[in-house]
């Protein structure tokens, strides 16, 4: 696959370079000496190499100025409030963050197109194409709209739009405790029996650095603009199977309790289809979910050691 130009030579706008996903990209992209400018709403007081920049993307004059001062090469939009809580008061949180921004944004590109734009969507949208389907969450509804314009923008106005409906994705910093890899993980570090639902829902579980890796193969694929692609593992796993597997890892006798937290209502098993990504990108995950999880219990175990040996020296 022919690049656009070495990385060293590209220009990138990185949104949510601050997240989970986005602070693995960055990272990616500084190894690759590209020239990034990352947004957040809060920049970290280290922002290394990135040239950092805080903006509402729900602003358009903020927005537009922020595109026209960078002129990026590449746009990568992480950017987004990531919850699937069943709660009213996610309503407006997401469609500002994950519809309003994204078309903020694109219209600001419009303008002067990059060579690319990648948005990160979500594997929960898939399940939204059955008409007979509800949708799961405010997230999962929002991610679905967001894909919709990001393919009008595309075909409308010539936008060179990618968007990766990507698959629950687990490994190491990843921040969010509510989430059920770093949640079961660092509980039973300390000790204590997770508390969850049945454990009956089959999730498709992706590591972070083949997310990394397939965010920056769409960014410089000819062949991607305009798809909307899955990216996960291709494989279903309970998530009964996923806690009994970080248990042998961590070699604990403590057993979660399940079934004490109710399940989410309208929740969807998820499986991504790889076909697209395999044609187009020639991507495949590379890490299994054994290995992933192994690599993730290290980075939070280690991450406790040395929290550990700060509090008793």
């Amino acid at each position: 696959m022919a690049q656009l130009r070495p990385w060293r030579e590209t220009r990138v706008l990185l949104t949510g370079a601050s997240g989970f996903i986005g602070a693995h990209v960055l990272r990616r992209l500084t190894v690759l000496d590209a020239d990034v400018h990352a947004t957040s709403r809060i920049p970290p007081s280290h922002g290394g190499s990135a040239t950092w920049h805080t903006v509402d993307l729900t602003d358009a004059g903020a927005t537009t100025a922020l595109v026209r001062g960078i002129r990026p090469d590449i746009v990568l939009h992480l950017a987004a409030t990531v919850s699937g809580a069943r709660d009213i008061g996610m309503v407006s949180p997401t469609l500002r963050t994950n519809v309003v921004s994204p078309v903020v944004l694109m219209t600001a590109l419009a303008e002067d197109p990059p060579d690319s734009v990648v948005f990160a969507g979500s594997i929960e949208e898939a399940a939204l194409g059955d008409p007979s389907a509800s949708a799961s969450s405010p997230y999962a509804l929002a991610k679905l709209a967001a894909t919709g314009y990001a393919t009008m923008f595309h075909r409308l106005w010539n936008l060179p739009v990618t968007v990766l409906r990507i698959a629950t994705v687990y490994g190491p910093g990843q921040p969010d405790q509510s989430k059920l890899v770093p949640h079961v993980i660092t509980t039973l570090l300390g000790g204590v029996a997770p508390r969850l639902s049945r454990g009956s829902k089959l999730v498709d579980w992706v590591y972070i650095d083949d997310v990394v890796t397939a965010i920056l193969t769409a960014a410089q694929s000819p062949h991607a603009n305009g798809h909307v692609i899955e990216i996960g593992s291709g494989e279903q796993v309970s998530v009964t199977r996923t806690v009994a597997t970080i248990r042998d890892i961590l070699g604990t006798d403590i057993t979660a309790e399940f079934g004490v937290l109710p399940d989410r209502p309208f929740d969807h098993d998820q499986l991504a289809h790889l076909d697209e990504a395999a044609r187009l990108l020639d991507w495949r995950p590379a890490t299994g979910l054994t290995t992933g999880l192994r690599r993730t219990v290290e980075w939070y175990r280690s991450r406790r050691n040395t929290m550990s040996g700060k509090e008793n020296p």
